[in-house]
C-alpha cells in the first residue's frame, strides 16, 4: 500500500540564482514529486517572468541573490 508523502516545504517568495552567477528567480509552488523521489518546483525567472519546472535538490544547492 503506498502512502502519499505531504509535499516539502519550500522557501516561496524567495528569490535565488542559477549558482553564483546565473540569472534570477522566484521560488513558487511544489508541483510533483518525481520517481526518483525528488520534487519539482515552479520558479519564475526574475527578467523575464517565464516560468519553469526546477528540481527541489538543485533549487536547496542555489545560493539566495543579491
Amino acid at each position: 500500500m503506498q502512502t502519499d508523502l505531504a509535499p516539502p516545504a519550500v522557501p516561496v517568495g524567495r528569490i535565488k540564482s542559477f549558482g553564483p552567477f546565473g540569472p534570477k528567480y522566484e521560488v513558487g509552488r511544489v508541483l510533483r514529486e518525481l520517481g526518483d523521489g525528488d520534487w519539482l518546483v515552479e520558479v519564475t525567472l526574475v527578467e523575464t517572468g517565464e516560468k519553469a519546472e526546477y528540481r527541489l535538490s538543485r533549487l536547496s544547492d542555489d545560493p539566495d541573490a543579491r
